[in-house]
């Protein structure tokens, strides 16, 4: 009975000491617990990869005429007969486009022609008369005055039949601008001509994209352009242009001159290919983006979604020894499909989280998926 109080005590004291012993891996078995769930978010990890890929310059403009025709009224105070073309319509270099009334040219072309017929009867009398006062010049038959007067009057008609076939040549032209022509291949981009209507010379009619010839004309910065050559090749956008379709190619034909004060940025005249069957349908002031090919450079690159923009900055996360990644502040370059350009931040020899990484935090644990793993 004695030793019993004894025993309570040490079962007191080694009850107690359990007690100490469970509260001191409290924090022990906390940590654990969480480092497991941490770890519970499962990712794949893959390794830069080296590619080729191009060297680019992305520019954006609009789509003009290579060269647009004013087609005008040679002739005024005509009275516009008939129009035989629209918006829309290809023509041929001297096709009719329009027809004024032409009566009144010809009734003043006939006027014309008779006042010629007249001056050409006149001047042939008038050389008879001096072709005798030249004869009879030493006969004393007639006076010094009296030649010289016959010699004038045959100057006088000469100049007088000169004037009446210039006048006769107006109207000769007039009668053929009475018909307004094409001035080259093409496709009319606008239509004033209106029948019926009586317009003084020089108003604009029609307009024409010439040859069907369009063009890009992309806005470069002035860094940018010392590395555009003319005859380079360029991949154009039209806006027009179907998603996934292939770029209409075209070729610088010539850098402008001048550099926008304001803008810091220079035109470059892009030529674009014809386009036959008009798909897809490509037309004047149209926007268009673009990329000048400068060629083909070795990088690392990456998937798309194993990085990770952050406050403005790029981020990729490394998959270290014991499973805890480590966020990496990256520079990335140009995008060749599903991947990206790393330029620094990363070696060939990283493993780097690709599926799952815009979840993770620095010191993060995660488990590796199976099928992917760590090379």
């Amino acid at each position: 009975m004695k030793f019993k109080p004894r025993a309570s005590f040490n079962k007191l004291v080694l009850s107690g000491l359990l007690s100490l012993a469970s509260f001191a891996t409290l924090p022990h078995l906390a940590l654990a617990s969480q480092d497991a769930s941490r770890a519970g978010l499962t990712v794949t990890v893959t390794r830069p990869e080296v590619a080729q890929i191009a060297a680019v310059i992305t520019a954006n403009g609009s789509i003009a005429a290579w060269q647009e025709a004013l087609i005008g009224a040679q002739v005024g105070g005509l009275r516009m007969a008939e129009v035989l073309v629209n918006v829309g319509d290809v023509v041929q270099k001297g096709q009719v486009l329009a027809l004024f009334a032409t009566d009144t040219v010809l009734a003043d072309l006939a006027v014309q022609k008779a006042q010629q017929a007249e001056a050409t009867a006149a001047l042939a009398d008038a050389k008879a008369n001096a072709a005798r006062a030249r004869s009879l010049k030493n006969s004393g038959a007639l006076s010094a005055q009296q030649i010289n007067q016959y010699l004038t009057a045959e100057q006088t008609a000469q100049a007088r039949l000169e004037a009446t076939a210039a006048l006769v040549q107006v109207q000769e032209l007039r009668l053929k601008y009475a018909e307004v022509r094409a001035p080259d291949d093409g496709v009319i981009s606008m239509r004033q001509a209106t029948v019926g209507s009586v317009v003084p010379p020089g108003t604009e009619l029609f307009r024409m994209v010439r040859q069907q010839r369009l063009e890009w004309r992309a806005e470069v910065t002035s860094e940018e352009l010392s590395q555009i050559k003319v005859g380079m090749p360029v991949s154009v956008f039209p806006a027009s242009l179907p998603k996934g379709a292939p770029a209409m190619l075209g070729k610088v034909r010539v850098i402008g001159p001048t550099v926008d004060p304001q803008a810091r940025t220079a035109v470059v005249f892009v030529d674009l290919p014809k386009n036959p069957n008009d798909e897809p349908p490509v037309r004047a002031g149209m926007f268009a983006s673009g990329q000048f090919q400068l060629g083909a450079t070795q990088g690392l690159t990456l998937p798309q979604e194993s990085v990770v923009m952050r406050d403005g900055f790029s981020f990729v996360f490394k998959l270290g020894e014991n499973r805890r990644v480590i966020q990496t502040k990256v520079n990335v370059g140009r995008r060749v499909g599903a991947r990206i350009e790393v330029l620094t931040g990363v070696t060939i020899a990283d493993n780097i989280v690709e599926s799952g990484a815009g979840f993770l935090t620095n010191d993060d644990l995660v488990a590796v998926s199976a099928t992917v793993q760590p090379k």
